[in-house]
């Protein structure tokens, strides 16, 4: 509005002020530090959510040694054995002392001959041993040998033990050499011994008789 579309006398309000503007009826003197708070209250503000994001942080993180822990426990407790212990060969060998071959089991606890008797080589060899110990061992070995004659074996000889069989066996053995298990069986069943007790030998295959008797008790 212009000065002279102005109705109303000058007054105190519309005098200049040191500005050069009128000092004005809504106006009044402001201090500095009206000017200053907004910035302040700004500065706390934003330090505030600052230090308050800084902790939620910190303590929202998770702790690592226990998981770590926890991992090691899953990974211990899930570890097996892999591989199992197998049979030694050893406990799977084969004899090899000389007595390579053993009396069958005929399935109901009867231990059978290795051979057929009546299929035994009567020209064979046979020695009998007489291992007896006492007064029982007169004349043990001859009657060995009697019976063995009387079932039609016409090479048998009567000896005392060598030292490398006295006191080896417990009860009367019959010692054959390769392929003479039937000539063995044939003895053993004239004697009357234990099919258990005959048994393939080596050192009998690499004598000249076919067959060894090693008399532990008296023959009859």
């Amino acid at each position: 509005m212009s000065k002279s579309q102005y109705s109303y006398p000058p007054d105190e309000f519309d005098v200049r002020g040191p500005e050069g503007s009128p000092v004005g009826v809504h106006r009044e003197p402001r201090s500095g530090w009206s000017s200053v708070w907004p910035f302040l209250l700004v500065a706390v503000v934003c330090g505030g959510i600052a230090v308050g994001a800084v902790s939620f942080l910190s303590n929202d993180e998770p702790s690592n040694p226990p998981a770590a822990e926890q991992s090691e426990g899953g990974a211990a407790g899930t570890d097996e054995p892999t591989t199992e212990e197998s049979p030694s060969d050893d406990a799977s060998s084969e004899p090899t002392d000389g007595e390579s071959e053993e009396p069958t089991d005929d399935g109901d606890g009867a231990t059978e001959l290795p051979g057929d008797p009546a299929a035994a080589s009567l020209d064979a060899p046979v020695m009998v041993f007489n291992d007896i110990a006492g007064d029982a061992a007169a004349g043990q070995a001859a009657a060995g040998q009697g019976v063995l004659a009387d079932a039609g074996f016409a090479e048998v000889t009567a000896a005392d033990v060598p030292d490398t069989l006295d006191d080896v066996y417990d009860e009367t053995t019959v010692l054959y050499g390769a392929d003479r298990a039937d000539t063995a069986s044939g003895v053993a069943e004239a004697l009357g011994v234990d099919p258990a007790n005959v048994q393939e030998s080596d050192d009998v295959s690499a004598s000249p008789e076919a067959v060894w008797v090693v008399l532990k008790e008296p023959v009859g």
